[in-house]
């Protein structure tokens, strides 16, 4: 016992480290707080591309088929956000990287939302909904909150969660980002800015 006690004494530093190492493997908050520490440094920032050149600008892709569910059960269709920038985010209450992203997204929700030229949707996809709708009141986020209603074009998501993708004012897919980053800097907001100047 005493060789323990005289090895942590010299190793307060190494002990520290594996105790916090063992917090964040175990408690999801601790890997969640981790994650924002990591994403606030930059090094996550996704980015907005430039558009693909067509050859026949009449063609535009389609989601028809994409639905999706408010609270209230309002069915919502992607192909009616036509001539809008779409933000959007794939997201579930148990996942880390989600709750990491998360204040970011309310951020930009809240920098954004009255755009008229903006639409966000924020697709839950917890097994059972009530788990999300509860995430979203416990931590005061005000983003809309929605389900699908039939299947995902696999375009828009593969499976990965957090996956957020936004679509430009024709329709096409500008940023196309699986896992968490930091979506409330303002070097993506510029970015956004540029996207809602551009014409259909």
């Amino acid at each position: 016992m005493e060789n323990l006690k005289t090895w942590l004494r010299k190793n307060v530093s190494t002990t520290i480290l594996t105790i916090l190492f063992m917090v964040i493997l175990v408690n999801k908050d601790a890997k969640v707080w981790l994650m924002r520490q990591v994403a606030s440094t930059g090094i996550l920032n996704s980015s907005i591309s430039e558009p693909k050149e067509t050859k026949n600008n009449s063609t535009r892709v389609s989601y028809a088929g994409f639905i999706l569910k408010n609270e209230d059960e309002k069915i919502i269709d992607i192909s009616a956000f036509r001539n809008k920038v779409v933000f959007i985010n794939f997201w579930a209450s148990w996942c880390p990287p989600c709750r990491a992203e998360f204040p970011s997204v309310q951020k930009l929700y809240d920098q954004y939302k009255n755009n008229p030229d903006m639409v966000f949707l924020t697709v839950n996809l917890d097994d059972n909904v009530a788990l999300g709708k509860s995430y979203l009141r416990k931590e005061g986020f005000t983003v809309p909150f929605l389900v699908p209603a039939g299947n995902i074009p696999a375009v828009l998501y593969s499976g990965s969660l957090p996956t957020t993708v936004v679509l430009d004012k024709k329709g096409e897919i500008r940023l196309y980002h699986k896992g968490f980053a930091d979506y409330s800097k303002d070097s993506f907001y510029k970015q956004m800015d540029e996207l809602l100047k551009e014409k259909p």
